[in-house]
């Protein structure tokens, strides 16, 4: 048996992913002029908060997040993005209809 050994440090904590190239998923390329969102007005299991939803959201939660930070901005309120909805706290449609269409997305709902 041989006693040549090498022994080696790291300083990386244990079990954390050491992948350095790891790419971020983009989701679906978003072309507004293709997109129709729907906006509704919900009251339900919300403890009588009313709140704004965009439905139909594609599949891309960095360009969304983005949309979404607009939004909350021009309504001077809060917000989440969920699975393919974005919920706005408040009811402010006609300035999310506004914006979206400025954008280049198509508006349907109330």
């Amino acid at each position: 048996m041989s006693d040549d050994y090498e022994l080696v440090y790291s300083s990386e904590t244990p079990g954390k992913n050491l992948s350095k190239n790891k790419k971020k998923s983009k989701g679906v390329e978003i072309k507004p002029v293709e997109i129709t969102l729907k906006l509704r007005l919900e009251k339900n299991k919300r403890g009588g908060k009313t709140v704004t939803v965009v439905y139909e959201v594609p599949s891309n939660p960095e360009y969304f997040k983005k949309v979404l930070k607009k939004i909350k901005a021009r309504c001077g309120t809060g917000g989440a993005l969920k699975a393919d909805t974005m919920e706005i706290q408040g009811d402010h449609r006609e300035k999310i209809r506004s914006l979206l269409e400025g954008m280049g997305f198509k508006v349907k709902g109330s």
